[in-house]
């Protein structure tokens, strides 16, 4: 399921810059972090380490204020769940496939750069939470909402510098056993910051 999910993205993604000859794309990378909050519900409390994770993304500029975007994060971290029987801590790959719209905002100047194009964005796509080993071995998948903001700084005429605030809304998963079964929405903050290119 995970690997039909990215295909199609990079098709679809592939079929629209072959489309636009007119209208500027932008591919970018980035670092990024993933910082889960903490959920409690049946006396089952969630929570994940904090992670590092790198994250790709294509925008495509349908005008000069509003663009559609396909992105695709990686993170590993520990799912860990407790209640009063133990403690389950599960080592796991996270990989998220996310479209969103972005509204760009009017740019503005600061004094240390030439001038900064803040925007925002918001989109729904699908986590995929894969064990790494252990008695659990299934992947589970859930939807999840995407909202967020940031901003651009050009560094030259192809390359910006950007950096980004995501949030992700998803249920938390429980790989279908009742022991880890919390059935309740959590969020997860997602600040990243890389290099974009322009063409």
């Amino acid at each position: 399921m995970k690997k039909l999910t990215e295909l199609a993205i990079i098709l679809v993604l592939f079929g629209i810059s072959s489309w636009a000859q007119e209208v500027g794309n932008e591919v970018t990378v980035q670092g990024s972090g993933f910082f889960q909050k903490q959920t409690t519900a049946g006396g089952i409390t969630n929570e994940a380490t904090n992670s590092g994770g790198a994250m790709a993304g294509y925008r495509f500029n349908l005008k000069n204020w509003l663009a559609v975007e396909g992105d695709y994060d990686y993170f590993r971290n520990h799912q860990t769940f407790s209640s009063s029987s133990g403690t389950t801590s599960i080592p796991m790959n996270v990989h998220a496939a996310t479209g969103v719209a972005v509204v760009k905002l009017p740019p503005f100047k600061m004094p240390a750069v030439k001038i900064v194009s803040p925007f925002v964005l918001a989109g729904a796509g699908a986590m995929f939470f894969d064990p790494r080993g252990g008695y659990i071995n299934n992947e589970q998948t859930r939807g999840a909402l995407v909202y967020g903001g940031g901003f651009d700084v050009p560094m030259s005429k192809h390359f910006l510098l950007r950096a980004q605030y995501r949030g992700f809304v998803y249920k938390i998963p429980d790989f279908e056993m009742t022991s880890l079964k919390v059935d309740k929405y959590t969020h997860s903050a997602v600040p990243s910051a890389g290099l974009v290119f322009t063409f």
